[in-house]
């Protein structure tokens, strides 16, 4: 089993794997796989700005779109944002941010997510894979027999809510072919 590095429940459904880490010396220097607290989403975004604040923003909004069995929150939030402040990327979340990078094959059960084309051609060419990339949009490719999804960073430009929702669209198709 790989020793992931990041931020997340250990029982994830879905793995978001970014290429950067917020500029802490905490989290630069993190070598370990913890969950996050009621309260570090915030802390986080408060010392390391604007661009954090989006990608968490963007991936609550994502989850509370695939809502179950990507979200493990009882009563459900009202809103995203309920959702990002109580449950993303905490103990029983089923959500996980990878500062790691992939270790092919991938858990078949996990839905996995690179942020950024950049970053998947880097990640995917070491592991020659980077032909076998299937693009489905400009802007989305998949790898459909490991779970993964080449989707834009967590930005609100690069995944409107456009976007965001075929996004939404193509996870819950390959949801529908998972053997029973």
């Amino acid at each position: 089993m790989q020793q992931h590095i990041g931020l997340g429940c250990t029982h994830m459904k879905l793995a978001v794997y970014i290429a950067n880490r917020p500029d802490t010396a905490d989290y630069q220097q993190m070598t370990e796989f913890r969950a996050l607290q009621k309260g570090d989403i915030a802390a986080i975004n408060l010392a390391c700005g604007n661009g954090w604040r989006k990608v968490f923003n963007v991936y609550a909004k994502l989850v509370a779109a695939l809502g179950e069995p990507y979200q493990s929150a009882h009563p459900k939030p009202a809103t995203w944002q309920d959702y990002r402040d109580s449950h993303l990327l905490q103990r029983h979340s089923k959500t996980a941010l990878l500062f790691s990078a992939p270790s092919f094959p991938l858990a078949p059960n996990v839905t996995h997510l690179i942020m950024g084309k950049t970053y998947a051609n880097q990640l995917l060419r070491q592991a020659n894979l980077f032909d076998q990339l299937v693009w489905v949009e400009p802007y989305l490719a998949l790898l459909p027999k490991q779970r993964l999804i080449v989707c834009p960073y967590f930005d609100y430009r690069q995944l409107s809510n456009a976007k965001l929702a075929r996004l939404v669209e193509i996870i819950h198709a390959m949801d529908k072919r998972l053997p029973a």
